[in-house]
């Protein structure tokens, strides 16, 4: 490299895959397909997970603990989401709550439901 010359380095910018604020419902679903009217075709597991997360916290107003189960359906997906309820002290007596989720093939939230209340110390007897 001659003298005074800098090094260009060109840098990728990727697009982020999180939802940003103000974007629609319909404003995801429409960038999930070709823009053909097709129905979409089925996401990701990885990102099925994401929009599991995402669109519960969207719902009840608290961040996903993590994703306990993921598996495929007819119509979509099915996701199993822990959800901080209630946070005490020590944090093995706070209350968590396990919430199954259902997504279309897209991933849109179609329904959702608890199934289960416990404490973050409790172990499920196997």
């Amino acid at each position: 490299m001659a003298e005074g010359e800098e090094e260009k380095t060109e840098r990728v910018r990727r697009p982020s895959r999180r939802k940003t604020a103000g974007k629609s419902d319909a404003d995801r679903a429409e960038s999930r397909t070709s823009g053909t009217g097709r129905a979409p075709r089925r996401v990701s597991a990885p990102q099925a997970m994401r929009y599991a997360a995402e669109q519960l916290q969207e719902l009840l107003g608290r961040g996903p603990e993590s994703v306990s189960a993921l598996k495929p359906t007819e119509d979509g997906w099915q996701a199993d989401v822990e959800v901080l309820e209630l946070e005490r002290v020590p944090g093995t007596t706070s209350v968590m709550a396990s919430y199954r989720v259902l997504l279309d093939k897209g991933g849109e939230l179609v329904s959702y439901e608890r199934t289960r209340r416990y404490t973050r110390g409790q172990i499920d007897r196997g």
